[in-house]
């Protein structure tokens, strides 16, 4: 019998349930999150890291289905599901769960109903996880790549949003997409924008605010991560395979006309940056 002087979190860590029902797990409580993100930022890479915790079942892109999200109730049905803890898919755990949640990304209903969701978050006492990529060049080109492999299907005639071999990371990789640099500037701009406005509309929400990059150079970010779901710490890991890696060069077609148009402005640093 575990003391009950011993932290809360610390009752999670190794859970003995007879029938893996709520109940056997109700001295611990659950933490509610939901990533907030855009296509192609690292948030399934990120999720990965996140359910590989013993602890934590986030269930993915549910929004992607586009009944889910057609007006504020049956965004708040499906919410109430999850939450409810009576949402069950891959990311289920047998183990007792800290943290449920799932992926939302921006284009799924969340800006248009911001406030209602805001309001039932801060109700319910869910936390976001905000995840961006600081280089949208990066983004734009793994949008454009990914776009092009739903009809191309280069692995084998299978499309693959994420990989788990280099070999097949190499192969996605070859495809070089050509951007638009005369919208370029514009369209780097409207996703500053973007962000900028999910970060003012969920400003009174319980949040931290993560960037890809950040979470690639140091690791020690997953650990805020953990404390801010108030998890046990644990060594994160993730089988998923960067696909564009090096320069960017490497990876658009039009590099010339890229490097011309964004040289000297704001967004310089998107040009030399790995990641």
């Amino acid at each position: 019998m575990i003391a009950s002087s011993y932290p809360k979190f610390l009752m999670c860590i190794t859970p003995k349930p007879e029938t893996f029902s709520r109940a056997e797990c109700k001295r611990n409580p659950v933490q509610f999150f939901a990533i907030v993100s855009m296509q192609r930022s690292g948030s399934g890479w990120f999720e990965t890291l996140l359910n590989s915790h013993v602890n934590v079942s986030s269930n993915g892109e549910i929004f992607s289905v586009k009944d889910r999200r057609n007006n504020i109730s049956s965004i708040i049905q499906t919410l109430d599901k999850v939450y409810n803890l009576d949402w069950f898919s891959s990311a289920s755990k047998n183990q007792c769960s800290a943290a449920v949640g799932f992926k939302w990304m921006l284009n799924q209903g969340l800006m248009e109903h911001h406030k209602e969701i805001a309001e039932y978050f801060n109700r319910k006492g869910v936390s976001a996880i905000f995840l961006f990529r600081r280089n949208l060049l990066r983004r734009m080109v793994s949008l454009l790549a990914n776009s092009y492999d739903q009809y191309a299907k280069l692995l084998n005639g299978t499309h693959k949003s994420h990989v788990h071999t280099p070999e097949e990371a190499d192969i996605l990789s070859k495809y070089k997409p050509s951007i638009n640099s005369t919208a370029l500037i514009t369209q780097l701009k409207d996703m500053e924008v973007i962000t900028a406005k999910a970060l003012e509309y969920f400003n009174s929400t319980r949040h931290i605010i993560l960037y890809y990059e950040d979470l690639i150079v140091n690791r020690t970010k997953l650990k805020d991560v953990q404390e801010f779901l108030k998890l046990p710490q644990m060594v994160l890991s993730s089988r998923q395979i960067k696909i564009h890696k090096g320069p960017l060069s490497d990876h658009i077609k039009n590099w010339e006309d890229v490097n011309k148009t964004l040289a000297a402005t704001a967004y310089e640093s998107f040009l030399h940056a790995d990641y």
